[in-house]
């Protein structure tokens, strides 16, 4: 017998999972042309006129307005981006750009980061323009390149150069939140509404060149390696915010547990309590290291690269902290900052959201959460519009799915992403 068709939602991530829109960083790119391209024309087969914008060669940002049944109402962003951080292919047990379907998952890179909700966006808004319907208000689509690097090269300059684009609009919806947990053996989702600041610094160490086999305290090697492990090694206090505590009071209603223990708490989510714990308190990772070029020769420079993750708000005392943690003999140097985000957890958008929910899981609590990264919504903020995160995934309680988050064997179900472009579609036809 033929097997079954995938669902439509399906197709499209797949598709877009096997354009390889790797993104190194620094501006080094595949470049997202090709999976815009695509996006571009499936706009144009629901009947929508995409623009794009490619201000560096390949990396293209495409956007299509949808006009809503109320056009006086505040337009809504739905955002996406088409870039993915690198694969090791044999790292991996699937090619990770072959799109595959296996165990009832969709397997590669980009499938929950985040192929699967452009996907859901782009279908969503398919459904309701096939039956002849409208949405409540308008929707600005858009698809950016650069998020994995901090939007420089993608988010930051479409919102530079083309405002006019979210003309209208006042709120946004993006990746990274409105999927599924279970804690205590009950399932809730989590709505992202807020973010928290990116600051990617890199260590500097210097010291004297010299032959391999002297006695050589002035190593720069050593000096970087000392001040890498202090620093990766720092247990930074538990800080809370407005959003973390109404987690916490959410958890402990889900588990029945007492929200005097933060990490206790966040641990009681199983796999996802990496994410959660990174919500109540500073991160700072070292990710790279980079020194020497020959056995013999001890390198008068050494370096790492830090990925410092900061509640809003906090940047500068992160930084002196950073600087008085590593000592004087080490150099910090600010790479990329950002800013931090937070937002009520109310109002007529999350009131829609948490209905369109309950309306395909009735009865299951949704919680808000301050998330550990970062997405777009930043860039879409400098023009004062609201960002949330809410793609909506009704996930197994045996799947990692927080990581899967640039990890290795990245994965969704296939009837999570049916799940969701089934609300995401509720909630557009509604709000």
């Amino acid at each position: 017998m033929p097997e079954a068709p995938l669902p439509e939602v399906v197709e499209v991530a797949r598709d877009l999972i096997r354009f390889d829109t790797t993104n190194y960083g620094g501006g080094r790119s595949k470049g997202e042309r090709e999976a815009a391209e695509y996006v571009g024309a499936y706009l144009e087969s629901i009947g929508l006129t995409p623009e794009y914008y490619e201000p560096i060669p390949l990396r293209t940002n495409v956007m299509a307005r949808v006009p809503g049944r109320d056009r006086s109402k505040p337009a809504l962003v739905l955002h996406g981006h088409l870039d993915v951080v690198p694969a090791i292919a044999e790292d991996w047990s699937v090619d990770p750009f072959a799109g595959e379907i296996k165990d009832g998952l969709l397997w590669g890179r980009g499938a929950v980061d985040m192929k699967d909700m452009d996907a859901m966006i782009l279908t969503s808004v398919a459904d309701i323009l096939r039956a002849g319907d409208q949405p409540e208000r308008d929707l600005v689509l858009t698809f950016f390149a650069d998020e994995e690097n901090g939007g420089v090269e993608g988010s930051a300059l479409v919102v530079r150069d083309r405002p006019e684009w979210f003309a209208g609009a006042t709120e946004a919806i993006s990746e990274v939140g409105g999927y599924s947990i279970t804690a205590g053996g009950r399932r809730a989702y989590l709505l992202q509404t807020g973010e928290k600041a990116l600051i990617w610094i890199r260590l500097v160490a210097r010291g004297i060149a010299a032959h391999g086999s002297r006695f050589h305290p002035e190593n720069a090697i050593t000096r970087l390696t000392e001040a890498v492990a202090a620093l990766g090694r720092t247990e930074w206090p538990v800080r809370l915010t407005d959003t973390t505590r109404e987690l916490l009071e959410g958890l402990a209603a889900l588990t029945g547990a007492s929200a005097d223990d933060p990490d206790a708490l966040a641990d009681a989510t199983g796999a996802a309590s990496g994410f959660i714990r990174s919500t109540l308190r500073t991160t700072a990772n070292p990710t790279g290291l980079t020194a020497g070029y020959k056995h013999n020769v001890i390198p008068d420079r050494a370096e790492a690269l830090i990925d410092v993750r900061v509640l809003p708000g906090t940047e500068e005392a992160a930084l002196a902290d950073i600087r008085r943690i590593v000592g004087d003999d080490v150099e910090v140097e600010v790479v990329v900052q950002d800013i931090g985000l937070e937002v009520p957890f109310e109002g007529a958008l999350v009131d829609a959201m948490v209905a369109a929910l309950g309306r395909h899981d009735p009865g299951t609590p949704v919680i808000p959460y301050l998330m550990g990264g970062g997405t777009d919504n930043k860039a879409l903020s400098r023009l004062g519009i609201a960002g949330f995160g809410f793609a909506p995934l009704r996930l197994p309680a045996d799947l990692d799915f927080t990581g899967m988050f640039h990890g290795v064997d990245e994965r969704v179900p296939i009837d999570a992403l049916v799940f969701g472009k089934t609300v995401l579609t509720d909630l557009l036809r509604t709000y």
